[in-house]
This record gives structure tokens, sequence and C-alpha cells, in this order.
């Protein structure tokens, strides 16, 4: 479900339909120069490309980067990972008062606030 233009309390309830049924959501809107936007997709699972990292033997270079490690890419591995995405209720409902919060807070975008 993709919704635009809709307030805040709606966005909210259509979330709380689609999390309940397993059904993805995304919600977001422009403001001239700002906008947001929002997923939840639920348990999301997906598979990742890892490059394997190769270390280089001592003696076979010259220099001070003979010990690093150094990327094959020749060689690669597919991990399997999961990620649980939190309902937009949970995403507005973020007490700021707490240090930890405060903490976030430095790292927030102020596009955030634009949804509050």
């Amino acid at each position: 479900v993709c919704l635009t233009c809709c307030s805040r309390d709606v966005m909210v309830k259509i979330d709380q339909v689609c999390h309940k049924n397993s059904v993805k959501f995304f919600t977001g809107d422009v403001f001239g120069y700002h906008g947001y936007m929002f997923a939840d997709l639920g348990e999301h699972e997906f598979v990742e490309e890892k490059t394997k990292v190769a270390k280089v033997s001592p003696g076979v270079e010259d220099g001070p980067d003979t010990k690093k490690a150094k990327l094959d890419s020749s060689e690669t591995t597919m991990v399997k990972k999961r990620v649980v995405f939190c309902q937009l209720k949970e995403a507005l409902a973020v007490d700021w008062s707490g240090e930890k919060a405060k903490a976030a807070l430095k790292r927030t975008a102020p596009d955030y606030f634009l949804l509050q």
C-alpha cells in the first residue's frame, strides 16, 4: 500500500491494518524543498552478496601495505539477512526527553519533525 497527501491519523490507521495483515506499507509527502518517506515492510528477508576478504601472504608484495587485507572480487558469498521494521505509530511516539533520545536527536534529520 502506498499513501501520499494523507493526514497523520489516516496513515497510522492504515499502517496498523497493513502490519496486522503482513502487507507492505509506504507513505510519503513533499512540502516544497522538504519531504519525508516511511516504509513498514514488517518482517523483511533478503539476500546480500558479500565479497570475500583474502589476506596477503608475507613476502608476496613489497612495501608497508603487505599486511593489509585485500578484497578478492572473484569470490563472493550470499548472506541471508532479516530486518524487522517498526510501525509508523512507534516511529512517531519517540520520547525526546530521555538521554538516549538526546543523542539520537543529533543524527535525526530535521525533516522528521515535518510529520510531527
